[in-house]
């Protein structure tokens, strides 16, 4: 880190190039293989969930259903409630961020339901800014979640409950819409949202990899990349996955201050369904590129045991921190 001790780009990247060149030099996996420490995490692997009280590993497969009741109409009713306040987050160890959360964690819980339901999300706003909460999908301008449309901006201390119907089907999103846009973004707050067709998906093994990045030292330019919010988390808690079995990887890029992100598998190709709104798969690939809010659900399934890497394929993303390993067994 230089003399100032700001973390900047250049020297948490500078730090950490020796990395991949380091494997074997410090650190064990699971399978006794040695693991690259991160440069500007010296004699540290990873953070503590308890530290940010939510866990990378643990949001992979974590689908908030909400609670759910039949109108008499006969339609169904899914509820959920989601509230903004601040709190500060460890993202590699020793780097702490105030950030904004939606209840309490980056990203925000991922909401689920089905083609065709009802959806009625209370959003209360316990933060220190007014905040919305905008969905990508079909709704009613009222419902959009952007200043002075509707409601609009929902102030300090206020809430708002967002109605529309769950359409179309596939992976979306949903943020922020208060201006300064791209702050209230890089500071948290944002989710993933799943509508499963009516007819669903082969069964899989589901995994939720939001990409985001920080600007920790506020410069404009990012020099932490991650997925599900902690640096370099799936490199020393490789994801376990069954060999043969069918993987579904809802992937979802929402770093701010970037143009374009890029996931890529080892050892392997996925079946690549753009935004998830059809069933058949449009590529067959092993590295695919996302701008910001793009999203794609990625099938696959490991032939072999072993432990394959993943990451961003902006080589000095994956070098900041965006990449892990799975495990296959």
């Amino acid at each position: 880190m230089p003399p100032s001790g700001r973390m900047t780009r250049r020297s948490a990247l500078a730090g950490a190039a020796s990395m991949l060149a380091g494997m074997g030099m410090s650190g064990m996996g699971s399978n006794g293989m040695k693991m690259p420490m991160p440069g500007f995490a010296p004699g540290r692997t990873t953070v503590d969930p308890r530290v940010n009280g939510f866990d990378p590993t643990t949001i992979l497969r974590d689908f908030d259903w909400g609670k759910t009741r039949r109108l008499a109409s006969g339609r169904v009713l899914r509820e959920w409630q989601i509230v903004a306040y601040d709190k500060e987050i460890e993202v590699v160890p020793g780097v702490r961020l105030a950030a904004w959360t939606y209840n309490g964690r980056v990203p925000g819980p991922t909401l689920r339901c089905r083609e065709g339901e009802t959806l009625r999300i209370r959003f209360v706003n316990a933060g220190s800014h007014p905040h919305t909460l905008h969905f990508h999908g079909i709704h009613r301008a009222e419902m959009d979640g952007v200043g002075g449309i509707g409601r609009g901006l929902i102030g300090v201390g206020e809430d708002f409950t967002y109605e529309f119907d769950a359409e179309p089907f596939g992976l979306h999103l949903y943020h922020c819409h208060a201006e300064p846009l791209a702050e209230h973004i890089q500071k948290g707050l944002y989710g993933m949202f799943i509508v499963d067709p009516r007819r669903g998906r082969p069964d899989a093994d589901e995994l939720v990899m939001v990409q985001n990045a920080f600007d920790s030292n506020f410069d404009g330019d990012n020099n932490i990349y991650a997925a599900n919010t902690v640096a370099f988390h799936f490199l020393y808690h490789p994801i376990q996955v069954r060999r043969d079995e069918l993987v579904r990887i809802y992937l979802l890029n929402i770093v701010e201050l970037d143009p374009i992100n890029s996931f890529h598998v080892h050892g392997n190709f996925f079946n690549r369904f753009p935004t998830g709104t059809r069933l058949e798969p449009t590529e067959y690939t092993d590295v695919i590129i996302q701008g910001q809010a793009q999203r794609d659900i990625l099938e696959l399934r490991f032939p072999y045991t072993g432990q394959y890497m993943f990451h961003a394929h902006k080589t000095e993303f994956a070098e900041l921190g965006w990449m892990g390993m799975f495990e296959v067994v």
